[in-house]
């Protein structure tokens, strides 16, 4: 896949580049960040990447209609695997922390992987609005993309190799700083629509 930079369009009206980055925290929060490159580790820490979503969200015009008042997130594991547990036992303990998503409540819930037949049920049946996926389910991208594929939900990793094979959302670090990633192909899949102010600060694939 590319990457392409998207150019500021009308829609950022009077609101700076630099105003935008202090309202997401990338800016600030990042400053002293190390850098870590194993491919399924989590480059920037759990907690950090909450607090990002949290605002993050509220740039996707969809959200708002999908979650209605609560925003339901499915923490996905892949179970047996020490790594991924962990990191989604501090997505769940992080999401406790964190009051709302996008201005709304939310509640969580946390699974193990088993395939994509139980992965669509559950998005449906619990009317889940963001799927985390946690390190651990390299080998199983794709088959989490093609699942999501149709549904109405953002998904986000917790890991930034993930973006580029099929998750919509992650995030990096680029010269220690937290920078967002979004696969724009694939979030058009799943009717997640970014607003352009947002995607001209992250990295974005088609």
């Amino acid at each position: 896949m590319v990457r392409h930079s998207l150019h500021i369009d009308a829609e950022l009206g009077r609101a700076s580049r630099r105003g935008l980055l202090r309202g997401l925290g990338l800016a600030v929060l990042g400053a002293c960040l190390p850098r870590v490159a194993a491919a399924e580790d989590v480059s920037v820490p759990v907690g950090l990447q909450v607090k990002l979503l949290a605002k993050v969200a509220a740039y996707d015009r969809n959200m708002e209609s999908r979650a209605g008042s609560k925003v339901r997130v499915l923490v996905l594991q892949a179970s047996g695997n020490a790594s991924s547990e962990r990191t989604a036992q501090r997505v769940v303990s992080a999401l406790e922390r964190q009051p709302k998503i996008a201005g709304m409540s939310h509640t969580r819930s946390r699974q193990g992987y088993t395939g994509p037949k139980q992965l669509i049920e559950s998005v449906r049946d619990d009317s889940t609005d963001i799927v985390y996926v946690t390190p651990g389910l390299e080998a199983q991208i794709d088959d989490i993309r093609k699942a999501l594929t149709g549904l109405d939900v953002l998904s986000v990793s917790a890991v930034p190799d993930y973006v580029p094979s099929g998750i919509v959302l992650g995030f990096d670090l680029v010269s220690g700083k937290p920078k967002l990633q979004v696969n724009l192909t694939q979030a058009k899949e799943q009717n997640v629509a970014f607003k352009s102010s947002l995607l001209k600060l992250a990295k974005v694939y088609r």
